[in-house]
C-alpha cells in the first residue's frame, strides 16, 4: 500500500497509534493535543472517550487548518467504571486485580476533522477477557513497567498479552486505534477508493 497523498495529522502522543497507521502506509504528522483528560463526575465511559477525542481534534485543528486531523481516546471500562491510566504501581495493581478473570470493555473514540467538513466521531467497543491473575503474575507484570501510561494498566500488544484469555471485536481497537473505523470516510482521499 502506498503512502497517503493527503496529509494526516495525528493528534496523539501514543506510539501505538502511530505504529498502527504506519502499518497501513499512512505517515502522519504527529502533534499531540494538550487537553485535560479528567472524567466528569458520573460521566459515562462512551461519552467520556467521545468528548476527549473531539477535544483533541479541535485543539490540534487550530494549528493545521488545511490538513485532516485524526484524534482518538481509549478507555477501559468494567461495570460502568472508567479505568484510565494508573497514577502509580499501587493504582495499576488495583486495576489489574479488578480485571482478573473478568470481561471488560475497551472503548475507543475516533474523531476525524477535515477542512470544510463537519467532524465525524465514532466509538468502537471490544470485549477483553482476562485470565485469573494471582499476586505473583501481577507483581511480575508491574515490574515490566508496561502498565504505566496504559488505560486499564495493560498493553495487549506487549507483555500484557499473556494476561488476556481472549478478545471479541477489533484487536487494533484494544491497542488504541480501530483502523477500519478510523479511516472509513478517508479511503477516497488516502487511496482513491471506498470500502
Amino acid at each position: 500500500m502506498t503512502s497517503s497523498p493527503q496529509t494526516i495529522v495525528l493528534a496523539s502522543r501514543s506510539p501505538r497509534r502511530l505504529e498502527l497507521l504506519r502499518r497501513i502506509g499512512v505517515e502522519p504528522i504527529v502533534c499531540p493535543a494538550d487537553v485535560d483528560e479528567s472524567p466528569f463526575l458520573n460521566e459515562v465511559p462512551i461519552s467520556y472517550v467521545s468528548r476527549i477525542s473531539k477535544c483533541k481534534a479541535e485543539t490540534v485543528a487550530h494549528q493545521f487548518i488545511n490538513e485532516i486531523v485524526l484524534a482518538a481516546d481509549t478507555t477501559v471500562e468494567l461495570d460502568g467504571v472508567i479505568f484510565g491510566q494508573p497514577v502509580d504501581d499501587s493504582d495499576a495493581r488495583r486495576m489489574l486485580s479488578a480485571l482478573s478473570a473478568k470481561t471488560h470493555n475497551v472503548h475507543t473514540a475516533v474523531s476525524v476533522l477535515r477542512p470544510g467538513v463537519a467532524m465525524r466521531t465514532v466509538v468502537v467497543t471490544s470485549q477483553v477477557t482476562f485470565i485469573a491473575l494471582n499476586p505473583h503474575i501481577i507483581e511480575w507484570y508491574l515490574a515490566t513497567g508496561e502498565p504505566r501510561g496504559k488505560a486499564g494498566a495493560y498493553a495487549v500488544q506487549g507483555a500484557g498479552g499473556v494476561l488476556v484469555k481472549h478478545v471479541r471485536g477489533s484487536m487494533s481497537n484494544v491497542v488504541g486505534l480501530p483502523l477500519r473505523e478510523a479511516l472509513e470516510d478517508l479511503w477516497h482521499e488516502l487511496w482513491g477508493a471506498k470500502v
